[in-house]
């Protein structure tokens, strides 16, 4: 066996950690009155693996005889639990699928190469029988990106990238570092840290997520203001394929005609298995601070975004949450006592004597980093702009605890799935001008999909990942399910989807394709821009042996009954 750990295959994390809300008087009642949950009654036990019916792997005895030739017996597993490990990601719906044991194909073995060579043998033998490859990373895609189709009858492998996570060399002159895929967020940054740099690239899933999983799915990061989304970071690769490795040297910048690089950023193993990526890296910066504001309505914190991506300013975080999302964060918190309860009481009750709207308050982080005198600039001209748009500054605390719950968000679902509830996120990018008429029309398809399945349900979001033109839109959503979770789920999450698009928005800003987003690809990019990636994929994989079946799905999105 191999020494790479995964996330339990049931939830998010590692086994023991949890979320709780004992400490957050305010969590309950919060809960209670967005979607009628009452926390007192007792939460179900986690699934056991011993229910579960697993299918058989239909590997060849010599196809697994030939792998272990490649990589080693001990780094070919055929064992249940491995193999339930790879069918799925983290989406809500595959959590759902999971708990209900739902398992109608998965992989049949998990191979772990230890190095680019041993990857060059396993897909040239997948190419040579026709074997399916499947890459994985952390395994915490929520699109649909890993698992395999339902009616595949070729012999189905997931390559686990999990033992290739060395830091392998580090340009100092020109600020890049070659990296290998495998790489999980933590130890990447463990090992630049201990020379000084860093990659500046923290999604939500940063805790067990890969490189190589945020180059194939076109990831962006919670700092992406000042650092870039992985497309702007990942400046060379490697990728494996069947006659030789695509290698795309890292350059500033390059006319070399079509983009292969940019091909490669979001191909979600489509096009091969990224062995290896040349990003760039940043010195560790002298001071980074988190900084909280106030905005009285959200609509006034999404103009001074704007004004912020505007002006000479340039924050590593932009962030403004809607009056929901605001009332969710406070809600999280641990019970306020002594001096800090006192001020924030006191806070409160100055704005409400301003004339503001406590249920209307939105709640916005912005970080700054760099030389002291930097940041000291850079705060000079976000307060100059929060003020001009009616916000108040509230100093670093709710910052430095935003900092330290950022990776947390994720048990959450676990902890409402253990209780009939179901809550996921869907995000989507805009222009400036679009931002609050999408906004509006993702509420109203959201509060429409649940009046059509007569739930109480609920939706927040906030705006991150500024740019010059526009910036991201991220939605949280969540609602008591029923007798059927996963045909009610579809028709919530469609109708967001599709108010998206309808309101001239993207299908995602970051989260992929994968099957959960393909079936809007061609209301997004075109049914020309569709025939083009469908060309490219068949040209460069004419067995459709790179995990068939993504990007362009065929799986319908569900309609809201008008």
């Amino acid at each position: 066996m191999t020494d790479v750990a995964h996330m339990k295959w049931w939830g998010w994390g590692v086994e023991g950690v949890a979320f709780h809300h004992e400490d957050k008087p305010a969590f309950a009642p919060f809960v209670k009155k967005a979607v009628g949950l009452d926390l007192s009654q007792p939460a179900g036990s986690p699934p056991s693996f011993d229910d579960l019916t697993v299918p058989a792997s239909t590997a060849p005895a010599e196809l697994i005889e030939a792998l272990a030739g490649v990589v080693g017996a001990n780094r070919v597993v055929t064992d249940d639990l491995d193999r339930v490990v790879h069918t799925y990601g983290k989406s809500i719906r595959d959590l759902m699928r999971i708990r209900a044991g739902l398992l109608p194909r998965v992989p049949d073995a998990v191979v772990y190469p230890a190095d680019e060579a041993q990857v060059q043998g396993i897909v040239a033998l997948a190419a040579e029988r026709g074997v399916v490859v499947i890459p994985f990373g952390g395994g915490t895609n929520i699109s649909g990106s890993l698992e395999p189709e339902v009616e595949e009858t070729r012999p189905v492998l997931s390559v686990d990238m999990g033992a290739l996570r060395r830091v392998l060399s580090i340009d100092e002159d020109s600020g890049l570092a070659r990296i290998e895929a495998g790489a999980q967020g933590p130890d990447l940054e463990a090992q630049l840290n201990a020379k000084g740099w860093t990659l500046g690239h923290f999604p939500d899933s940063f805790t067990h997520s890969t490189l190589g999983g945020w180059v194939a799915t076109r990831s962006s990061g919670m700092q992406s203001d000042k650092y870039g989304d992985i497309a702007d970071i990942a400046r060379g690769m490697r990728l494996v394929r069947p006659d030789g490795i695509a290698e795309i040297r890292a350059m500033p910048s390059a006319s070399t005609g079509p983009s292969v690089r940019e091909m490669i950023i979001g191909s979600e193993g489509r096009l091969g298995v990224i062995t290896e990526v040349t990003v760039q890296v940043h010195r560790r910066p002298k001071r980074r601070e988190v900084q909280a504001y106030f905005f009285p309505t959200f609509s006034a914190g999404l103009k001074a975004m704007q004004a912020i991506a505007e002006s000479d300013a340039s924050p590593s975080i932009t962030r403004v949450s809607d009056a929901r999302e605001t009332g969710f964060s406070f809600a999280t918190r641990k019970e306020s006592k002594g001096v800090s309860g006192k001020v924030q009481a006191g806070l409160f009750e100055v704005l409400k004597r301003r004339g503001w709207d406590l249920d209307q308050l939105a709640l916005s982080f912005i970080g700054y980093e760099g030389s002291p005198s930097h940041v000291r600039y850079q705060k000079r001209i976000v307060g100059s702009i929060v003020r001009k748009h009616g916000g108040l500054g509230v100093g670093s605390g709710p910052g430095a605890l935003y900092d330290q719950k950022k990776f947390d968000t994720p048990y959450i679902r676990d902890f409402l799935l253990d209780r009939g509830a179901a809550a996921d996120v869907s995000e989507t990018a805009g222009p400036w001008s679009k931002l609050q008429g999408i906004y509006d029309t993702v509420i109203d398809a959201a509060n429409g999909a649940y009046a059509s399945l007569g739930r109480s349900g609920w939706i927040m979001a906030h705006l991150s990942h500024s740019y010059h033109s526009g910036a991201c839109l991220y939605f949280t959503f969540a609602f008591v399910t029923g007798d059927d979770p996963i045909a009610e789920y579809d028709v919530v999450k469609s109708a967001i989807q599709q108010a998206f698009i309808d309101a001239g928005g993207t299908l995602s800003h970051h989260h992929a394709v994968g099957r959960e987003h393909a079936p809007w690809m061609e209301q997004d990019i075109s049914s020309e821009g569709v025939a083009i990636m469908r060309g490219m994929f068949s040209a460069v994989d004419p067995g459709n042996i790179f995990n068939p079946g993504k990007i362009l799905g065929d799986r319908e999105p569900a309609r809201v009954d008008s």
